[in-house]
C-alpha cells in the first residue's frame, strides 16, 4: 500500500496538482463548491436506468400496471435539478479559473520582471508571449474543465456500475472488465505527444513573432519590397504548424476509435450473454434493460475520453512548462544581506574586469578605470570595440565574469539591485517609451513628483516649447513605442525622465547619434543640463561633443588602449584617439567644402 501512495506522489498528475494548489487555495470554498456539485450531476445519472426497470417489468412486461405517472415525471424533474447544477458548476468553474489563472499570470509576469536582460536576448518575443501568457490559460483551463468532468463522470460512472450490479452481478463483471481494458491505451499517450507539443509551443511562438515583427518593422518591410518574402515565411511557418497538428492528429486520434471498438464488444457480450439469463430466468427483461441503458449510459463518454484525455495532457504539460518558468533562477538578483547604496558615493572603480557574451569569446579584458565622483568620462572606438558593454556592466544588466566593479570599495554585486539602479539614469540610442501619455512617461523617472518637478524637467530637458504646441500638453498620447513623436522629441523625454530620476550617475550611450544636426543641437543642450553635478559616462561618435570630458577612454578589441584628456591624447604620436580624431575631423572638413 506504500508503494502504491508512493508511486502516487510521484506521478506527473500528483505533481501537476500540487503545484497548483497554493493557487486554488484563496479561492478554495467556491473550489470546493465546485467539485462537490458535480457529485449529484454525476450520481443523478443513474436515476433513468434504474427506473426503467419497473416500467419494464410490470408495464411492459407483465402489464399488470398503468405507466406510472411519477416515473416520467421523475425523470423530467430530475434532469431539471442536474441541468441547474451543472450551470451553477460550470459558472464557479469559469470563476474560480479565472481568478487562478489571473493569479498565475501575475506571478509569471512578476517573474518575467526579475530577469536579466540576457535572458530576453536569448529569446524571441513570441515564445515570451506564449510560456507567460498563454501557458497559463491551457494550464488552469484545461485542468479545471476536466477536473469537473473527471468528478461529474467519476460518480456517474461509480452510480451507474451499482446499477449494472443491481441488475445482474454476471453481466456487470464482464461490462468491468472490458471497461477496464479501455482505458489501457492512455498509458502510451504521454509519451506520444510530448515531442510533438514542445515543437508545436515552439512554432505557436514563432507566429507571434513573426506578428511582432511585422507590426515593429512595417518600414523596412514596405521599403525593402519584403511583402512577398515575408508572406513566404508565414506560409512557412503556417505549414509546419499544420504538420505538427497532422502528428498530434496521427499520434492521438486513434484513441477515440480503439475505445469504440472496445466498448462495442462489452455492449455486443452483454446482449450475447444478457439473452442467455433472460432465457434461462436468472434476471427479467426489466433487469436486461435497465443493465443495458445503464451500460450505454456508462460507456458513451468513455468512447470520448480519448479526446478529454488529450486536453488534460495538453493541461499537464503547460502547467510543467509554466512552473518551469517560475522555478528558473535570474541569474542577477541580490546576494543575502545585501547592503543599500546611498545617494552619495566618491567613487567608482572597474579592476581587472573580464566580460563575455558566450563562453570563451571575450568581449572586455581586464578592464582596469577609476571614476571620481562628478567626473565625466566619455567612451570612444571602434564600432564593437566593448563600449556599451562597458556601461550595462554598472547597473549589472548582466554580470561580469572576473574582476570586480566597485562603489566606494564596495563590490556593486554586494548592493541591492534597486538601490544599485535608483543611483543610475541611462539615455538609450533609442530609447524605449511606453504606450500612453508624454507625462506618464516623464514620471516614469519618479512617480511621486509633483507638478513643478515635472514641469523643471521638461524645461531643463529643453521639451516645453514642443509641448506648448499639443493641444492637450504633457497628456498627449504618443502611441506604442512613442511612435507619434520624432526621434528628437522621443530622446528629449527621456531626458527629462532621466531628469525627474535625479540619480547621481548618469550613463548617455550615444544619445545623440540617430538625430540630425538641428536635433542634436537641441537635445545635446539638455544633455549638458542633465550631465550638471552627475558623475557621467558618455558613449559618443562624434568626438567634438565629448572634448571637455574629464577623461576619455578609448576602448578597442575589448581593452582600454588610452586614456585621458582631449589634449592629452592628441598629443600621442599615433596614438588610437589621434587617428579617430583626425579622420572625422577629415570628414568634416569633406563635407564642408
Amino acid at each position: 500500500m506504500t508503494n502504491i501512495i508512493n508511486k502516487f506522489k510521484n506521478s506527473q498528475a500528483y505533481i501537476n496538482y500540487s503545484r497548483i494548489l497554493p493557487y486554488v487555495k484563496p479561492y478554495w470554498f467556491r473550489a470546493l463548491l465546485a467539485v462537490l456539485i458535480c457529485i449529484p450531476i454525476g450520481s443523478l445519472d443513474a436515476v433513468i436506468a434504474l427506473s426503467l426497470k419497473p416500467y419494464m417489468d410490470l408495464v411492459m412486461v407483465e402489464k399488470t400496471v398503468q405507466s406510472p405517472w411519477y416515473i416520467p415525471f421523475g425523470i423530467v424533474a430530475f434532469t431539471i435539478i442536474q441541468g441547474l447544477l451543472n450551470y451553477l458548476a460550470t459558472y464557479l468553474n469559469t470563476w474560480v479559473g479565472g481568478k487562478i489563472t489571473n493569479d498565475l499570470k501575475i506571478s509569471l509576469y512578476q517573474k518575467l520582471l526579475t530577469f536579466q536582460t540576457s535572458f530576453f536576448d536569448s529569446r524571441k518575443s513570441g515564445d515570451i508571449v506564449f510560456r507567460f501568457n498563454a501557458d497559463a490559460d491551457t494550464a488552469c483551463a484545461g485542468l479545471l474543465d476536466n477536473l469537473k468532468v473527471f468528478v461529474s463522470r467519476l460518480f456517474s460512472s461509480i452510480s451507474l456500475v451499482c446499477v449494472l450490479f443491481y441488475n445482474s452481478w454476471q453481466l456487470a463483471l464482464i461490462a468491468v472488465v472490458i471497461l477496464g481494458g479501455a482505458f489501457l491505451p492512455l498509458a502510451s499517450i504521454r509519451k506520444r505527444i510530448k515531442g510533438v507539443m514542445d515543437k508545436s509551443v515552439a512554432v505557436g511562438a514563432t507566429i507571434i513573432t513573426s506578428y511582432n515583427e511585422t507590426y515593429t518593422g512595417n518600414k523596412t518591410i514596405t521599403s525593402y519590397n519584403l511583402k512577398e518574402y515575408q508572406e513566404n515565411k508565414f506560409r512557412k511557418i503556417l505549414s509546419d504548424i499544420f504538420s505538427l497538428k497532422i502528428k498530434i492528429v496521427q499520434r492521438t486520434s486513434w484513441l477515440s476509435p480503439m475505445m469504440h471498438v472496445i466498448v462495442s464488444v462489452g455492449i455486443g457480450l452483454a446482449i450475447g450473454y444478457g439473452s442467455h439469463l433472460i432465457l434461462t430466468k436468472q434476471i427479467t427483461s426489466g433487469n436486461f434493460v435497465s443493465f443495458i441503458t445503464a451500460l450505454i449510459m456508462l460507456y458513451t463518454p468513455i468512447k470520448n475520453l480519448g479526446n478529454n484525455f488529450n486536453a488534460v495532457q495538453f493541461s499537464f504539460m503547460a502547467i510543467e512548462r509554466v512552473f518551469g518558468m517560475l522555478n528558473l533562477k535570474p541569474a542577477i538578483s541580490n546576494r543575502p544581506n545585501a547592503l543599500v547604496l546611498g545617494r552619495g558615493h566618491s567613487k567608482i572603480q572597474f579592476k581587472d574586469v573580464c566580460f563575455e557574451y558566450v563562453p570563451n569569446v571575450p568581449v572586455l579584458k581586464n578592464i582596469n578605470l577609476e571614476i571620481k565622483k562628478g567626473e565625466t568620462v566619455a567612451l570612444v572606438g571602434n564600432s564593437g570595440g566593448g563600449k556599451t558593454t562597458f556601461v550595462n556592466l554598472l547597473p549589472r544588466f548582466y554580470d561580469i565574469k572576473s574582476g570586480s566593479i566597485s562603489i566606494d570599495d564596495v563590490d556593486i554585486r554586494d548592493y541591492t539591485l534597486e538601490s544599485l539602479r535608483e543611483n543610475i539614469a541611462v539615455v538609450f540610442q533609442d530609447n524605449f517609451l511606453f504606450s500612453g501619455t508624454i507625462r506618464e512617461n516623464i514620471l516614469l523617472g519618479n512617480k511621486n513628483a509633483n507638478e513643478e518637478d515635472i514641469q523643471k524637467a521638461v524645461k531643463m530637458a529643453y521639451l516645453d516649447d514642443f509641448i506648448q504646441t499639443l493641444k492637450d500638453g504633457l497628456d498627449t498620447q504618443i502611441g506604442e513605442r512613442g511612435i507619434l513623436l520624432s526621434g528628437g522629441q522621443k530622446q528629449r523625454v527621456a531626458i527629462a525622465r532621466a531628469f525627474l530620476k535625479d540619480a547621481p550617475v548618469i550613463i548617455l550611450d550615444e544619445a545623440t547619434s540617430a538625430l540630425d544636426n538641428k536635433a542634436e543641437a537641441v537635445v545635446q543642450k539638455a544633455i549638458e543640463n542633465l550631465m550638471k553635478d552627475k558623475t557621467v559616462f558618455v558613449i559618443a561618435h562624434r568626438l567634438s561633443t565629448i572634448q571637455s570630458a574629464d577623461k576619455i577612454v578609448v576602448i578597442n578589441q575589448g581593452e582600454i588602449v588610452e586614456q585621458g584628456t582631449h589634449n592629452e591624447l592628441l598629443d600621442i604620436q599615433n596614438g588610437a584617439y589621434k587617428a579617430l580624431y583626425e579622420m572625422q575631423f577629415k570628414k568634416q572638413k569633406e563635407i564642408v567644402k
